[in-house]
């Protein structure tokens, strides 16, 4: 008997079916063809397969139809759809209805053959690795460790939006350790960290030199900030993500490409389109599955779960023993409010085990800002547009940890818990850079 994974193809073009078939054939898998709704549904009874291909339209029905079908019957089955040229609506409907990726035509061996490595991966009795969730046991960090799970399952974009500090990128890497593309690398996009005029050869790669699409190349590549890409930049990555093939600055050759593409942004994207900084149809691409990230004092019931994670951690680092808080400090913590979420708990908390000198921390150790006292601190945008009023908050931040490090930007750039390279392309951008030279 056969151990060949099957693969069941639903195209009533009998010469496009045929090639998959021989194709996938070839490849070392065992491959069925149906030319309609009804005898693919017919099949799926009679046969396990490990991945169905179909076709956007059939003759008695719609590709999303059998998508659905197979979401609701056959749990774990991945499903693509196939595609013409340049129906990039079709591609985004069928990721939304729960498709595991799409193939556009005319389908190559390139775009076949790693969606069918990876469904098969997903679909074969040994299981992926599963690797460490989010900490944390309030109802929103189950919620999101859920849809980690449910992401790592199919290619679809996602876009991770929260507040600056809570975790979007470290969510971004979940997604990616838990899925088909664990062992190929996972790489960042930082667009506001990029000079204008370099943006294009970091991202596409020149003709020495590949960029960031093509280090991904089988992995994942999060796009952090992509409202900061210039808009000539915004629709040549809407061209990349919807033809699966990268043109390297320089030259006129395509290249084909396989990346799943995460996103993350801290800033309200929609106004953002609405004020023609952000391309509507790269926002749409984009925004298949969008997750939200909570601010740390929205998950407060786990904030001392993260005190002892980032002070195990930090102990172990610094090779001494595991360092307590005494009751002010705690008390302290718990009441902080934490403008900058887990990721300034983290720095604090790092801090602290670093100027402790008693065997216990102390909240002199803990160093907090004397303005920041409670979670009820309001915050007066003073009318505002919200581009100008996150610009604000930043630049005080960043004013704030010079001061406390004597203008030392290495030290600021950790306690802000960024490159030292971030910190000075926001210092330029920002217009801050002349009065905090070295």
């Amino acid at each position: 008997m056969s151990t060949k994974p099957a693969c069941l193809v639903v195209d009533d073009e009998t010469d496009l079916s045929e090639l998959i078939v021989m194709t996938l054939e070839r490849m070392g898998v065992s491959a069925d063809s149906a030319d309609n709704l009804d005898d693919a549904k017919y099949m799926l009874k009679k046969r396990d397969y490990g991945l169905c291909l179909t076709d956007m339209r059939l003759p008695d029905g719609n590709g999303l139809d059998l998508v659905r079908h197979i979401n609701q019957h056959y749990a774990g089955l991945p499903v693509a759809v196939i595609t013409a040229f340049g129906s990039a609506d079709n591609a985004v409907s069928a990721l939304k209805a729960g498709a595991f990726d799409y193939l556009t035509k005319p389908i190559s061996l390139q775009q076949l053959r790693p969606l069918v490595e990876s469904a098969l991966k997903l679909s074969q009795n040994e299981p992926i690795k599963r690797n460490v969730t989010l900490i944390g046991q309030s109802a929103l960090i189950k919620q999101i460790n859920s849809t980690i799970e449910k992401l790592a399952r199919n290619q679809a974009p996602v876009l991770i939006q929260g507040d600056t500090g809570t975790g979007k990128a470290l969510v971004a890497k979940l997604i990616h350790d838990n899925s088909a593309r664990q062992d190929k690398a996972f790489v960042i996009a930082h667009c506001n960290a990029i000079a204008e005029n370099l943006i294009e050869e970091v991202l596409f790669g020149n003709q020495t030199k590949d960029g960031l699409f093509q280090q991904a190349n089988g992995g994942t590549l999060l796009i952090d900030e992509v409202a900061d890409l210039p808009l000539a930049t915004q629709i040549k990555v809407l061209r990349v993500i919807q033809e699966k093939k990268v043109w390297r600055v320089g030259s006129t050759n395509e290249e084909p490409i396989d990346v799943r593409i995460i996103s993350s942004s801290q800033r309200n994207l929609t106004q953002m389109m609405d004020q023609g900084r952000l391309r509507q149809d790269l926002y749409y691409r984009l925004n298949v599955v969008e997750l939200n990230m909570p601010t740390l004092r929205e998950i407060a019931e786990d904030i001392p779960l993260f005190i002892q994670h980032f002070l195990e951690r930090q102990c172990k680092s610094s090779g001494c023993a595991l360092l307590p808080l005494d009751s002010a400090a705690r008390k302290l913590l718990l009441e902080y409010s934490f403008p900058g979420n887990v990721k300034e708990l983290e720095n604090i908390l790092e801090r602290a085990v670093a100027l402790c000198e008693n065997g216990i921390i102390k909240p002199e150790d803990l160093a907090l800002p004397k303005n920041v006292k409670s979670h009820e601190m309001p915050i007066d945008a003073n009318g505002l547009a919200l581009p100008d009023f996150l610009e604000n908050i930043e630049k005080t931040a960043i004013i704030n940890a010079l001061e406390k490090t004597g203008h030392n930007k290495t030290a600021a750039a950790k306690l802000l818990g960024v490159s030292f390279r971030t910190l000075r392309y926001r210092l330029s951008k920002l217009g801050l850079s002349k009065d905090n030279d070295e």
